[in-house]
């Protein structure tokens, strides 16, 4: 339908305009305020949301690897090569080889399980970000034969040790004696605590040399490679590029791979929020139709003045389609920039209401994140804005059509 400049002009004065009915301009301004809400939550909640995707994201994939090549059950012997034909790669940054195994620590009486990786400091500090997370100590001082051990703050806290401690490692292969099947253990020295904020890590892994495991647990080879790419999501591509030149015995698997079942979470809860959200911008629009009805009876004279002066049913429907498109426009600009305003500045916003209320949201003892991020996409904007205009559309085409079906000698009849 295309409006002419009357039906525009005339939509716009009725929307200015003052009425006899005071009760048609509060529902008009409910609805309005409805929908800048609704759309402000939505672009509010999916930037958390987006924000927490993000973050979770960085943490899991500064320790774990953007692909990883792994042997089918058993260890990759001949690591070098295979590292080197990786690297050749243009999206790959680097590649360090590790070994993976279990074990346990104790100390005094203490005994926690943990997971034990076995690493090369100067490559493991190009693939992953634990360095730059070390609470005290450093990488570094895994050197092989000196036997040092560096594992997360939980895992610290939980054995009571600090750097220069010494802790020790029972490995759950035993060795046969002639007094029979012992368990295999060593002592270690405390290189290094690190925290990277996720307490999957923080608290169930310890990283020794490389060497070290190795001697261990008696590994010949390693476990696997990991790899670092320029772009974390070409990481399906690369790897299947990797598993056409990788001897058949070898596998690439890559971090979508690894953690898909957690993003797919996270993208699905977004999915659902936005739907559940979105319910609030459909009621607030669909108000409209009350509005448009109610205006409709209140101007039944008018409309009927404006057909016999010559305007079509579809010039009428125009005027009320122009004045509850208007309420639905004014209602998502509000509601976007107002959205737009808190996404960007909620990391200022959640403390305040925190110091003031002296409530903390996400307490550090329970969430991985203690603090609510946001990332705000532009995508998620567009999208709710033109979703917030299309429902208000649609909300108007009835009573706008009921508005065109007035007959003017009905309704000038008790004029």
């Amino acid at each position: 339908m295309i409006v002419r400049f009357f039906e525009l002009f005339i939509g716009l004065r009725y929307t200015r305009a003052k009425r006899r009915n005071h009760f048609i301009s509060f529902i008009s301004m409910t609805s309005m305020c409805g929908i800048a809400l609704g759309v402000a939550a939505l672009i509010i909640v999916l930037s958390v949301m987006n924000g927490f995707q993000t973050k979770l994201r960085t943490r899991i994939l500064g320790v774990a690897a953007h692909v990883e090549i792994i042997g089918n059950g058993a260890p990759v012997a001949q690591w070098q090569r295979i590292a080197a034909l990786a690297d050749r790669n243009p999206q790959v940054i680097a590649s360090a080889p590790y070994i993976e195994a279990q074990g346990l620590l104790t100390h005094d009486s203490v005994v926690q399980g943990v997971m034990v990786e076995g690493i090369k400091p100067d490559s493991f500090d190009r693939v992953t970000d634990i360095a730059s997370h070390m609470k005290s100590g450093s990488l570094s001082s895994l050197k092989p034969g000196l036997y040092r051990i560096v594992i997360g703050s939980e895992l610290a806290n939980a054995l009571g040790v600090e750097v220069g401690d010494h802790v020790t490692l029972v490995a759950p292969e035993g060795q046969i004696t002639p007094a029979g099947l012992l368990p295999r253990l060593r002592q270690f020295t405390v290189g290094g605590i690190f925290k990277v904020g996720m307490y999957e890590y923080d608290y169930g892994l310890a990283l020794m040399s490389l060497r070290d495991a190795a001697t261990l647990y008696r590994i010949q080879g390693v476990t696997g490679i990991r790899l670092r790419l320029h772009d974390l999501y070409k990481a399906p591509q690369v790897s299947a590029a990797l598993a056409r030149e990788l001897p058949p015995e070898l596998n690439a698997v890559d971090w979508t791979q690894q953690h898909a079942s957690f993003f797919r979470a996270i993208g699905m809860e977004k999915n659902v929020m936005f739907i559940i959200l979105l319910l609030i911008v459909a009621v607030a629009a669909f108000n409209i139709v009350s509005t448009l009805i109610m205006m409709v009876t209140d101007k039944q004279s008018d409309i009927a003045i404006l057909r016999t002066l010559g305007a079509s049913p579809a010039s009428v429907m125009a005027i009320f389609i122009v004045q509850g498109i208007l309420i639905g426009v004014i209602g998502t600009l509000i509601g976007v920039g107002f959205g737009i305003l808190v996404a960007r500045n909620i990391d200022v916003i959640v403390p305040f209401i925190e110091h003031v209320t002296g409530v903390h949201f996400l307490s550090r003892k329970v969430y991985y994140i203690s603090e609510v991020p946001s990332r705000l996409e532009w995508h998620d904007v567009y999208v709710t804005a033109l979703v917030s205009m299309l429902l208000s559309f649609l909300a108007t085409l009835y009573p706008s059509w009921r508005a065109s079906r007035t007959n003017p000698a009905e309704a000038l009849r008790y004029e």
